[in-house]
């Protein structure tokens, strides 16, 4: 069964939306006394969220997978046009820009982590070495 591509997944409203419960989630595990009516409440956990860090990652269906350092508006919305978080060192010295035809996004992830938190061996997001396997994304 495929899905349906939606450009709000990356922007607007609905990313908000996503964001929000990436970090409202993340908040609630590192502060279990909280609730969703209760997080913005208190001072330490209110503060907790607002120095969370977000990642956005698409995944493509051939298995490729790109993390969204910044959307590009250049008109139409056919495909998602976007800089991408470079892993590799000659591509940090510049910007890439991608152009993905929106039919081809497979899943789309907001990671949200405190900077204090983050695992040393956080995976690195890439198009560039992306694993593939039976054009099936993982």
């Amino acid at each position: 069964m495929s899905t349906m591509f939606s450009y709000d997944w990356f922007h607007g409203e609905a990313f908000d939306r996503q964001r929000d419960e990436a970090t409202t989630r993340c908040t609630l595990q590192k502060f279990p006394d909280a609730t969703r009516e209760t997080i913005d409440q208190n001072d330490e956990w209110r503060q907790f969220r607002s120095e969370l860090d977000t990642r956005r990652l698409v995944y493509l269906r051939d298995g490729f997978s790109y993390e969204v350092k910044d959307l590009a508006d250049i008109g139409g919305t056919a495909h998602l046009v976007f800089e991408c978080e470079p892993v590799d060192d000659q591509y940090k010295v510049g910007a890439f820009v991608v152009a993905v035809p929106c039919e081809e996004i497979a899943r789309v992830e907001v990671f949200a982590v405190h900077p204090s938190e983050k695992p040393d061996d956080l995976p690195q997001i890439t198009g560039f070495r992306g694993d593939q396997m039976d054009g099936k994304a993982r």
